[in-house]
C-alpha cells in the first residue's frame, strides 16, 4: 500500500470511535512508517470555517500546503482531516512541552487535545473539536492555541446543552419571580460566594462593598432555604449558575455571528462515516 494510502488507512482507524483491536492498528502503522506510539494528543487546526467564531486578530488566513514540515516538527504527526477540519495526531510530548508545541505551530489558531492512550485517540480528537468550536465562548483572552487540559470542566458541562439547561432550570427556580435584573445581580452574587467562599472575597470579585455582598446572600437564603447550608446544594448550585453563564455566552456569539455556531452542535456530534479522516497535504 502506498505511503499516502496507508497513513490515510491509520489516521481513519485511529478517529474512529469503534474499538480497533491493538494488533489490527499496529499492522497499520507498520504499513504507513509510523511507529505507533503509547500515547497521543489530537491538534484540530482552525480552517476559515471557524473565522466567524473568533475575535478579529484571531481569524486564520487561508492554510498553505505546510502539512509534513508542521507534522515534523511536532514529532512526526500523522495528519488527516475530520469533516472540514484540518488534525493532527502527535505522540505525547509531556506535560511541560507546551511552549514548544505553541511554538511549533507558528501562530497558527488550533486546540490541543488532552493526552490519551493511542487506542482512544478518537476522543482526544473530538474534544479539541468541540474546543475549537467553543473556544470563543469560554470567556477570558482570546488565545491562539488553546489546551483541552485547561478546559475540562466547561468541556464537561457543555457535553449536552439540554442537560445544562435542565440543570439550571431545576436548581434556579427560586429566581424566576424576580425582575431580570435581580436575578441577575443575584446569580452573580451567589456564584462569586460559591467560587470564593466568603463575602469579603466575593465583595473583591465583584468591586462591592462586602456588606452589600452580605444583604444579597440574606436575599438568596431566603429565596433557597436552609438547603444553602448542604454541600450537594452548593456544588449543584455552582454547577447551574456555570452552566447558565456558559450557555448565555455561546447564546451572545451566536448572535453577534448572524448565525448557527458550531459548538452547541455539529462539533457535538459523533463523527458521521462520511466525515471519517480523509489525508491531505496540508
Amino acid at each position: 500500500m502506498p505511503g499516502t494510502r496507508a497513513r490515510q488507512a491509520l489516521f481513519t482507524a485511529l478517529a474512529d470511535d469503534r474499538h480497533i483491536p491493538h494488533d489490527v492498528l499496529t499492522e497499520l502503522a507498520g504499513r504507513a512508517g509510523w511507529p505507533l506510539p503509547r500515547r497521543v494528543r489530537a491538534i484540530v487546526l482552525a480552517g476559515p470555517h471557524d473565522a466567524h467564531s473568533m475575535a478579529p486578530h484571531l481569524i486564520p488566513q487561508p492554510t498553505p500546503a505546510l502539512t509534513p514540515q508542521l507534522a515534523a516538527a511536532l514529532g512526526q504527526g500523522l495528519p488527516g482531516t475530520v469533516e472540514a477540519d484540518l488534525c493532527l495526531l502527535i505522540p505525547d510530548p509531556g506535560p511541560r512541552a507546551r511552549a514548544a508545541l505553541e511554538s511549533a505551530l507558528g501562530g497558527r489558531v488550533a486546540a490541543v487535545g488532552h493526552c490519551v492512550p493511542v487506542v482512544d485517540a478518537a476522543s482526544s480528537l473530538r474534544w479539541a473539536r468541540r474546543l475549537l468550536a467553543l473556544a470563543a465562548a469560554m470567556g477570558g483572552p482570546a488565545e491562539r492555541v488553546t489546551f483541552v487540559d485547561d478546559h475540562l470542566s466547561e468541556l464537561l458541562m457543555l457535553q449536552d446543552a439540554s442537560l445544562a439547561r435542565a440543570l439550571s432550570a431545576r436548581w434556579l427556580r427560586p429566581l424566576e419571580d424576580l425582575t431580570p435584573r435581580q436575578s441577575e445581580r443575584l446569580e452573580v452574587t451567589l456564584l462569586a460566594w460559591l467560587e470564593s467562599g466568603g463575602a469579603p472575597e466575593a465583595a473583591r470579585t465583584l468591586k462591592v462593598h462586602p456588606q452589600t455582598v452580605r444583604y444579597r446572600l440574606r436575599q438568596i437564603e431566603k429565596l433557597f432555604g436552609p438547603a444553602m447550608r448542604e454541600p450537594r446544594t452548593r456544588f449543584e448550585l455552582e454547577l447551574a449558575l456555570r452552566s447558565r453563564r456558559l450557555l448565555a455566552q455561546a447564546r451572545q456569539l451566536r448572535s453577534r455571528a448572524h448565525g448557527p455556531v458550531r459548538a452547541l452542535g455539529a462539533a457535538a456530534a459523533p463523527l458521521s462515516p462520511a466525515g471519517r479522516a480523509r489525508v491531505n497535504g496540508l
